[in-house]
C-alpha cells in the first residue's frame, strides 16, 4: 500500500536562497515585514490586510508583560540555576501558561466558536449567552475569558482591543457573544466579571478566522518576548537569588518554629 507524500509549504532552502511560505526571505521579507506580520503569514499562509496587521499586532502585544507573575518567577529562577540555557528558562515560564494565568484565550475561543458554529445569523446572542452561563454555572465550571482578580469592574485591555477590532472592521459575532457572556455572568452572579484580555483575544482571533486551537499560541508568542525581557532585567538587576534565599529562610524558620511547638 503506497503512502501519501509528505508536503509542507512552510519553508525550504537552496544553496543561495531561503523560501518561507513561498516568499524569498531575503528579497521579499527582511526589512519589509514586521514580526507580527511574519507571525500572521506563518499561521495563515498569507500576508495580512492593513487592518488585520494592526489588530493582530495588538493581540500579540497585549500579553507580553504583566509583572512578576509565577511564569516570570519560574523563568528567572530557572535562569539562575542554568544561565547557559536561556531557552530552558523561557520554556519554564511558558509551561505555566494555562487556565489560571494567560492561557484562557484558547478556552474562550473554543466556547465562542462551538456556540456559533451552527447558529443561524439571526440568533439572539444575549439569549445564547444566558444559556452558556447557566450551563456552566450549573456544573460549577469556569466561564473562560471573563473575570480578573485585579482589574475590576473593567479589564482596561479589553475595551482597547475591541475598539481596534471595531475600527478595522474585524469585530463580529464572536466579539459580540463574548461581551454578552460577560453581561449574563454578571447578572447571574451579582459579581463583577468583565471580559478580560484573554477573552478579548480569543473573541477577536475567532472573528479573524483563527482556529481556537491556535489561540493560546498567540499568548505564547507575546509572553515569550516578555520572559526574555525578564532575563534581560535579571542580568541588569538580579533578584532571583534573593527570591530563592528569602523563601528558603522563611520556610526553614517556620519549620523550626513548628518543630519547637510540637516538642
Amino acid at each position: 500500500m503506497s503512502r501519501a507524500e509528505l508536503v509542507s509549504g512552510m519553508g525550504r532552502s537552496t544553496p543561495d536562497r531561503i523560501w518561507v511560505q513561498g516568499r524569498d526571505l531575503c528579497r521579499d521579507l527582511l526589512g519589509k515585514v514586521s514580526l507580527s506580520d511574519m507571525a500572521w503569514l506563518e499561521i495563515t499562509g498569507r500576508e495580512p490586510t492593513p487592518g488585520e496587521s494592526k489588530v493582530f499586532d495588538a493581540l500579540l502585544v497585549v500579553l507580553v508583560e504583566h509583572g512578576m507573575t509565577p511564569m516570570a518567577i519560574a523563568t528567572r529562577l530557572t535562569y539562575l540555576g542554568a544561565p547557559e540555557s536561556l531557552q530552558a528558562a523561557v520554556a519554564a515560564g511558558l509551561c505555566g501558561m494555562g487556565t489560571t494565568f494567560a492561557g484562557t484565550a484558547e478556552g474562550a475561543a473554543k466556547l465562542l466558536q462551538e456556540a456559533l458554529r451552527d447558529a443561524p445569523a439571526e440568533a439572539d446572542l444575549a439569549e445564547m449567552a444566558r444559556g452558556i452561563v447557566a450551563e456552566r454555572f450549573a456544573r460549577k465550571a469556569v466561564v473562560p475569558g471573563i473575570g480578573h482578580p485585579l482589574h475590576k469592574p473593567v479589564d482596561p485591555r479589553a475595551p482597547v482591543l475591541f475598539a481596534l477590532a471595531e475600527e478595522h472592521g474585524i469585530a463580529g459575532r464572536h466579539v459580540a457573544l463574548m461581551q454578552q457572556v460577560s453581561r449574563a455572568a454578571e447578572a447571574s452572579s451579582g459579581r463583577s466579571l468583565p471580559v478580560n484580555a484573554t477573552g478579548a483575544l480569543g473573541a477577536i482571533a475567532s472573528d479573524m478566522g483563527l482556529d481556537w486551537r491556535l489561540c493560546r499560541g498567540l499568548a505564547v508568542i507575546g509572553r515569550a518576548v516578555g520572559l526574555v525581557g525578564h532575563i534581560a532585567e535579571e542580568l541588569r538587576q538580579p533578584i532571583a537569588r534573593e527570591v530563592w534565599l528569602r523563601v528558603e529562610e522563611e520556610t526553614a524558620r517556620n519549620a523550626a518554629k513548628g518543630e519547637d511547638e510540637h516538642g
